[in-house]
């Protein structure tokens, strides 16, 4: 049996208290070893509902592309933003992933009136927000969030693979498999993995390799990634 879908019981409560641009917003890759880590945010439309939403880690990779084309045609807004593996070593991977949803908030235009985060609130937000814990499995514009920023980051990892296929990037997305384990401990650190993650923040390895960069992928109020 199918996991069940993420519903819209939260934001219909609030459209019906007077909040009319409802975001979902979520991140990704917070747990990788290399690539950035990835934040969406969607305003679905109800009008227009795409039906199937669930949690990102729930669905197959072919699911989670039909479903990431069906939110960008039908959302009334979506954005994106990333912080690279140099600026989460810099400023931790908590800090990076609070400040990839608050830009991916920042960008979504029309801005919302009211947010919805997976799992803690986020500080610094200007808008209303309330925290669902569980949130990509009960609430469908997190859902959503979740989705979108998920094919984005894969596709990131499969570009940065296609540059370097030394460490198997489009398999793993990043995580700490064993084979990408054996992939560092063969030929040291790329240029996108996070230096200040294990297994490298007792290690100075550093493999030569193309610069990693982030992928340039268009959608409705991202920038990509946008100003800070």
């Amino acid at each position: 049996m199918p996991p069940p879908t993420a519903r819209r019981t939260i934001e219909n409560a609030l459209r019906r208290r007077g909040y009319s641009r409802v975001a979902g917003v979520d991140e990704v890759g917070r747990g990788c070893l290399a690539g950035p880590v990835v934040a969406a945010a969607v305003v679905l439309d109800p009008e227009r509902p795409v039906r199937g939403l669930r949690d990102s880690k729930l669905l197959t990779p072919a699911t989670r592309e039909r479903l990431y084309g069906e939110i960008v045609q039908c959302a009334a807004a979506w954005s994106l933003d990333a912080v690279e593996a140099d600026e989460i070593d810099r400023i931790n991977i908590h800090n990076a992933a609070l400040l990839a949803m608050r830009g991916a908030l920042t960008q979504l235009a029309p801005p919302p009136d009211f947010v919805l985060v997976d799992g803690f609130p986020l500080p610094n937000l200007r808008f209303p927000q309330r925290a669902v814990i569980k949130g990509d499995r009960v609430c469908a514009a997190i859902a959503a969030a979740s989705i979108v920023a998920k094919v984005t980051r894969d596709r990131q990892m499969r570009q940065l693979h296609a540059e370097d296929p030394r460490f198997g990037f489009d398999r793993h997305k990043g995580y700490a498999t064993r084979q990408h384990l054996a992939a560092i401990a063969r030929y040291g650190a790329a240029p996108a993995h996070r230096r200040s993650f294990r297994p490298f923040a007792s290690s100075a390895t550093m493999a030569s390799g193309p610069k990693a960069r982030t992928a340039g992928l268009g959608g409705r109020g991202a920038g990509l990634w946008g100003p800070r």
